[in-house]
Formats: C-alpha cells, structure tokens, sequence
C-alpha cells in the first residue's frame, strides 16, 4: 500500500552559541505514528526511511512529498535498517526475533511498488541489527552473537541473495556482548572494503573491524563505559583512518558521561572525549559536506567544508573540528540521521522526521 503525502514543514530552531545565527532542524508533519530508525539518502533529493509496522517512506525531491508504504505481509516487521541505492532501489531489514519470522530482508526495484522478500531465517538467536553497502553490489548485515560468534551476512549482487559468513570466520564476542539495533549506524561501510560494528552489553564496549568486505575481522577495546543498556550506538567516518563513534545508555538518555571515542588509525586505537553537546545519549552520526562528492577514500577534509552532527534521545549537536568539540543543534530527539552532502535527514518514535540544509555562518568579531 502506498500514500503519497505533501510533507508541512515547522521550524524547530536553536540559538547556537558561539557568535552563530540560527540553524534549524526543518522538522515535517505526516500522517505516520510509525517510530524510525532506519535512514538513508543515497543523492540529496531522495530519501529512504524504515520504521514500525512494515513501514517505509520514500521522498525524491527532497522532502516535499513523501510516498508511505506498507510492505506486504510485514505489519508485525520493525525495519530497522534500510540502504537506498537511488530513487527506485532500496533494501530494507526488519530487527526482530527469528523464532517468531521476524529477522528479513527485502528489497524494491520499482520505488517500493513491489518488494521481494530476499532473506529470511528462523534460525534460534539472530536477531538482526544493522545493513550497509560498500557499492550497488556488495553488501553486509549483521546480528547478535549466535554460538559465542556475531551473526554475519554478505552479498555481492546488490542484496538479491545473502551468504551467511562461516562461523570460524565471524568475530569473537564477549560474553554478554551485543550491539545496538538503535539506528542502523551500529555498522559502517567504509571506501570499497572497510566495515565497523560497535558493541555494547558487556563490560567493555569493542569496535569490531574488517578490511576485507567482512569476510575476516579484528577487534579493538575502547573506554567508553558499557554495560547491559549502554555501550556504542553510532559509527562515522570521513576517510579511511578518521573515524568517530559515539554511544551512551538508553535506560538514562540525559546521563553526562563520556561518550565519544576518535580514531585516526583506521579504528585500531580510539581516543575517549567527554565533549559532547548536549550531553546523553547519541544514537547515530551523520557527515555533512558543503558539495556533494562521492568519498574516494585516504584524504582528510578540510575543516571548513565538513561537520560531524550527532544525534540521540537527548537531543543534537555538531562538530566542526571532527569530533573534538561540539555545539548544540537541536532539542528534537531523533534516533538516526544520513547526509547526502549538505542535504541531511533525522528520523525519530511517532513519526518524527527532520531536515538540515544550512548550518550557521560563525559572525566575525569587532
């Protein structure tokens, strides 16, 4: 079933300090009480969002109109994951339990007209957490521990069949460890062969890395604090060796605490800062960029042209120094966020969908 809805627009401003004027999450109204935490924009004017309910949301020019689908047969499916390769492909993974049919993935070629069920297992324990490409062919997702080892999927022809990795081949967990199905942002894909997961649930939160399109894996330990509700969230990076992660408690959104780790080793060591704005929870990072390229892979951005914005239940903030420092952004409590250059969208519970375009130009002093 599909709805096509004209999306209004309402200001959801913040003063950001710092001699900055206004920036603004656009924050729209639809006829969706659907909770999101899937988003991805593969081109600034299309956008792909996963919720509740089976539901999917679809936009191609840029947020104006949005198109709300119900997959077929998936009204019980929370996709918490989602992957759009442009305007008419997209793929969509439901997190849920697989005894109970409810660890999928399907996909649309024909702009969520139809959607093909493409995998789907019951087999005891996985539960799915996260999906991403690293091109329009190769592909991976991947779930809790099963067996003391993180479930593992692969495809290399654009998510139409999927591979379950060995189990001598997937990463190690820790006893409690797991990962966050929060925001689809839990794993990264990274230039043509990088992928990262971060864990929590444990005492000690991990980054787990490989370099070789998922099919070996090594792990890192971090300090960021951990536990059974707590632990990382979020993944981003903006080359192959700087990267940032972020994370926290969702039992305790508003806990200050230190919850940001930096890389500039291609995740091999991670540095802990407690420089987060506005403290708490964050669930996901998005890459803003004032041109839309396509990362290449190796070289460092420059400043003026990058920003680092965070999102979670304690609100948003953004970094102009790639993860040193932060500034407030926004009070709405989105769960996920994609940037596709300069153009990004955050999702949130109860249909809370936002938009960011412009960020404040920093006043010169007298």
């Amino acid at each position: 079933m599909r709805l096509s809805i004209h999306s209004g627009w309402i200001l959801c401003g913040l003063l950001c300090i710092t001699h900055a004027t206004f920036a603004q999450w656009k924050v729209l109204k639809l006829d969706t009480q659907a909770n999101f935490r899937a988003v991805h924009a593969p081109q600034p004017n299309v956008c792909w969002i996963g919720g509740s309910g089976g539901t999917v949301l679809r936009t191609t020019d840029g947020g104006e109109v949005w198109d709300i689908m119900k997959v077929p047969q998936a009204d019980s499916l929370d996709f918490r994951g989602i992957y759009g390769f442009d305007r008419e492909t997209a793929v969509a993974m439901s997190a849920g339990v697989a005894e109970e049919g409810k660890a999928r993935i399907y996909r649309t070629e024909d702009g969520g007209d139809s959607w093909q069920l493409v995998y789907q297992t019951t087999q005891k324990g996985v539960f799915l957490d996260g999906i991403s490409f690293w091109n329009n062919k190769e592909g991976i997702s991947f779930g809790d521990p099963i067996e003391g080892h993180f479930f593992i999927l692969t495809t290399d022809d654009g998510g139409r069949t999927w591979q379950e990795l060995p189990l001598e081949n997937r990463p190690v967990a820790q006893e409690k460890e797991a990962a966050f199905a929060a925001s689809n942002s839990s794993l990264l894909t990274v230039g043509n062969h990088q992928a990262f997961i971060g864990t929590g649930g444990a005492p000690m939160a991990r980054v787990l890395r490989s370099e070789d399109n998922g099919r070996t894996w090594q792990a890192s330990e971090t300090s960021l604090p951990a536990g059974p509700t707590s632990g990382i969230f979020g993944l981003q990076f903006w080359s192959n060796k700087h990267g940032v992660a972020v994370g926290g408690d969702y039992k305790d959104v508003d806990k200050k605490s230190a919850n940001v780790l930096l890389t500039r080793d291609g995740g091999a060591t991670w540095q802990l800062t407690d420089s987060m704005v506005p403290p708490g929870l964050k669930e996901a990072v998005g890459l803003y960029h004032s041109q839309f390229v396509k990362y290449a892979g190796g070289q460092r951005p420059t400043r003026h042209r990058y920003r680092l914005v965070a999102v979670g239940a304690s609100g948003s903030g953004y970094s102009t120094d790639f993860g040193k420092s932060w500034s407030l952004l926004g009070k709405e409590p989105f769960h996920a966020t994609s940037f596709a250059g300069p153009t990004g969208y955050a999702v949130g519970g109860k249909g809370l969908i936002g938009k960011l375009e412009k960020f404040p130009k920093k006043r010169k002093k007298r």
